[in-house]
Order: C-alpha cells, then structure tokens, then sequence
C-alpha cells in the first residue's frame, strides 16, 4: 500500500487542494479530518469539524479515539486500497496518524507550498482567520445531514494532469463552519498543562518530585522542558525515558496538543525519607494557598 502525504499549516487550502494531488498522484482515497474519503463518498469516520471544542476536533482529526480508529482501520481493511493520500500539518502527524491506522508511514511528502502560490496560501490564511471558513473536499449533498446549519457554500475545482495527453477533472468541495467555532474559543491555560505533566511524571516509579521548567510552543506543536528528582538507586536513563513517554501519552491524550519536544532533566537524587519530606512540605504548601483562596472568596 502507497501512502502519500499532503502537509501544511491549519488554513492553509490542504483540503481544497488534495483532490488536485489526488488526481495527479493516481490515488482514490483521502483521509482528511477523522474521515475515509473516495471520490463524493465518506466510506468511514467522523468529521472532527462536528465536535464541540478545538480540543476535541485535534483529537478526532488524529484518530486518538480506539473505536473511531478502529472503525477507520476496519474500512481499509476490508477495501485494500493500492494507494492512501493522508492530509495533515505536519511530517509527524501523518504519521502519528498512519501509525493509529495501522498502515504503512509515508512514502511521498508533498507540501502546500509544492501545490499552491504563496498568494493562495496567504488568501486562505486571511479567510480562515477572519471567516472561520473551512473546507471539507466532499459534495455539499453528500454531507448535508451532518452539518445541518453549518454548510455555507459548495466550491467547485477543475484541474488538469501533468501526463504528455492531459485528462481533466472536476471536484466539488464544501466550505464549512465548525460547530466548535459557534461555540467561541476554547483555551487551556499554561497552569493546566503543567499540573497535567507533572502528576503523571510523578507517578513514575523513582520519581520524587516534578516540576516544569519551560513550556514553549510553536505551528507545529508543544515543547515542553521537566525537571525531575530521583529517588536515590534509580536506573537515571531508565526513570527519564518512562517520565518522557508517560508525559508525552497522557498529555496528547488529554489535551489532544501535538508534543514535538519533551525534555526530561534529573536536577537530584534523594534518598527516601527526604522525599516524604519534600512531598510533604509540597502537600501542606498547597492546602495553605487553598486555605488562602477560600478566605479570599
């Protein structure tokens, strides 16, 4: 099985441009936003543009729920496809996404900037950002019953192939706004995403004590630095790896936030007794800021 992937930033005209690629490519089948595509067909998924918060819609989009996957995993099964085009905002998230989907990585990466002008990108950046417009590369009939109130113009495209005898072909696409964007906007304070990575570094065996040391981000996701005390006789490069892959599941599970980064520090090692004394100076801290906030309120 063939798959290529169609890569560039949110609002960029990924999905107005990949039946263009498709074509070109020689590929029937799309997986864009949580959803199996062929031609004007959703075979299998679930738009992540129905879901109610961004949040939410990042995770659908990167198959992080087992049944919603496997539902997915269970189509390309059953059709066997010679070839998969797999549209995402980074090299990593086609990927993840191939990875959930149990099918080969990416063979092919083709980027937006390969396939449209810097003046079509800019254009779709302003729609996006000042109409909260988006794409689905579906016919408007075909998704009318999902997005009942939420379907705002049907778009049609015409291309050629690049072969000496040129064939042509027309798709229709639907400009969508996502139920999330009636909703307003959703946003997960930095405070939140340091307590999260901390308790789960925490609850890896050795670890004494967690704390973030920075918290960075950027288009293509989350950076985010920890340093951590050891319990005296812990395997160092062993403590830091599970801190490391514990954080960075739990976190994208959570959060659905893509994580390019996590780096883990060992800043101590302690013996037993003091780290019950450090959790235990940490835990009355805490009660007393409790204490300090309800009489406040």
């Amino acid at each position: 099985m063939k798959i290529v992937a169609l890569i560039g930033p949110s609002g960029t005209g990924k999905s107005h441009h990949c039946a263009l690629v498709a074509f070109q490519e020689g590929i029937e089948y799309i997986i864009d936003d949580g959803l199996l595509i062929k031609g004007s067909q959703i075979l299998a998924g679930r738009s992540a543009k129905r879901e109610n918060t961004r949040m939410a819609a990042t995770k659908r989009a990167i198959f992080i729920d087992p049944q919603h996957a496997e539902q997915v995993r269970a189509k390309i099964r059953e059709l066997n496809p010679e070839s998969i085009l797999i549209l995402g905002t980074s090299e990593r998230m086609v990927r993840f996404i191939a990875e959930k989907l149990q099918i080969p990585p990416p063979e092919k990466m083709i980027h937006i900037e390969e396939v449209s002008t810097r003046e079509e990108i800019a254009r779709a950046l302003e729609i996006r950002e000042k109409e909260n417009r988006h794409v689905i590369p579906i016919p408007t009939f075909a998704i009318e019953k999902d997005f009942p109130g939420y379907l705002l113009d049907p778009l049609k495209a015409f291309f050629r192939s690049k072969s000496k005898t040129p064939t042509y072909k027309t798709a229709e696409h639907s400009i969508v706004r996502p139920l999330y964007s009636s909703l307003g906007n959703y946003y997960l304070s930095e405070n939140v995403i340091e307590q999260i990575a901390v308790y789960v570094a925490e609850q890896v065996e050795g670890v004494a004590r967690a704390k973030k040391n920075l918290i960075t981000s950027n288009k293509n996701g989350m950076l985010l630095n920890l340093d951590v005390t050891l319990l005296y006789g812990t395997n160092i490069h062993r403590a830091l790896h599970e801190v490391q892959k514990q954080v960075k599941e739990r976190l994208e599970y959570l959060t659905g936030f893509q994580l390019v980064s996590i780096n883990v520090a060992a800043r101590r090692i302690v013996l037993a007794e003091e780290s019950r004394r450090i959790k235990q100076r940490y835990i009355d801290l805490h009660k007393k800021k409790k204490k300090s906030r309800d009489s406040l309120s």
